[in-house]
């Protein structure tokens, strides 16, 4: 990536300059790179099937959230936090060190979100879901296909 950084419209982007605590894929260093590549990624199977109905490509972080924010974790650290939502889901959102960042949070439009006093959310607890578990893998296994893996 070039020390230049666009202009991105996910959430706290102005921040999330923090760097990769392992090099797995190849080219993923910041969110930045990571959200460059998931955009090519996120699709209505990586969707919540809730949500699968208003899915569009225009709208591709629609759903994405829990799998995107753990896989953002597996790559940079820190922890993942919910802003629970009306029906009682949680939506998902990275926090490491002290920044703040939501690479799904354009699924929103001009909603704004409260990122202050959230509870943790447990990987353990989202991916008891078989069907987000196996969304996890595949968004996972697609990124390894598009950056192939560090030797």
């Amino acid at each position: 990536m070039s020390d230049t950084i666009k202009n991105y419209n996910f959430y706290g982007w102005e921040n999330a300059g923090v760097t990769a605590v392992n090099d797995i894929y190849k080219g993923i260093n910041t969110p930045y790179d990571l959200y460059d590549v998931l955009s090519d990624i996120w699709c209505v199977e990586t969707c919540a099937p809730r949500l699968r109905d208003e899915w569009t490509p225009e709208n591709k972080t629609l759903g994405q959230c829990s799998i995107t924010a753990f896989l953002v974790q597996d790559i940079f650290g820190g922890e993942v936090y919910g802003v629970l939502r009306p029906g009682g889901n949680y939506h998902c959102y990275n926090v490491v060190g002290d920044r703040v960042f939501d690479l799904t949070s354009e699924q929103f439009s001009d909603e704004v979100l409260s990122y202050e006093d959230n509870p943790k959310q447990s990987r353990k607890v989202h991916f008891a879901k078989e069907e987000k578990r196996l969304r996890y893998e595949q968004l996972k296994g697609e990124l390894l296909k598009k950056t192939g893996k560090n030797d």
